[in-house]
């Protein structure tokens, strides 16, 4: 996904970065170089219960890439990975939340997909459109166009 451009592009522009990644994503990221990169370790896993929480007060939140298995999760209220209990202890709060979905044209298709989106919408999450904002490298690897995120992100908010 080459997160590195949209990290170092969110450092020049004042904000702070802190990633929670899901399991499945800590198969083809690398956690310690994104670590290195954010300044601050990559969360997969809930704190033990006597541990005091290490997440920051969010400004916004960008969730990215979010998968067709997620976002119906999300939009179930489904929190079985601390990525999925994040986001949806965030609707809760008044933080922008920008979804980036990498989902294959056929999913999106699918009546859960379209009834999920719905509802994360309908609730204040800014929802990107795929087409718009998924490109393709020269490997084959689906990346973002992460200037428009940041577009959007910097729209909503500001850091603090």
């Amino acid at each position: 996904m080459r997160i590195e451009e949209f990290i170092t592009a969110l450092h020049a522009g004042g904000w702070t970065v802190v990633m929670i990644a899901t399991p499945t994503a800590t198969t083809w990221i690398d956690l310690n170089g994104l670590a290195a990169r954010t300044g601050c370790l990559i969360r997969v896993h809930p704190r033990p219960p006597r541990e005091q929480d290490s997440l920051p007060q969010a400004d916004a939140v960008v969730a990215a890439p979010m998968t067709f298995n997620s976002i119906n999760k999300w939009a179930a209220g489904i929190s079985d990975t601390l990525a999925l209990s994040v986001l949806n202890e965030m609707i809760g709060t008044d933080v922008p939340i920008i979804a980036v979905p990498c989902v294959k044209s056929v999913l999106r298709k699918h009546p859960a997909y379209q009834e999920s989106i719905t509802r994360l919408t309908a609730i204040g999450v800014s929802m990107m459109k795929p087409d718009a904002v998924t490109t393709r490298a020269d490997d084959g690897l689906a990346t973002f166009i992460w200037s428009e995120i940041i577009s959007v992100l910097s729209a909503l908010n500001s850091p603090t």
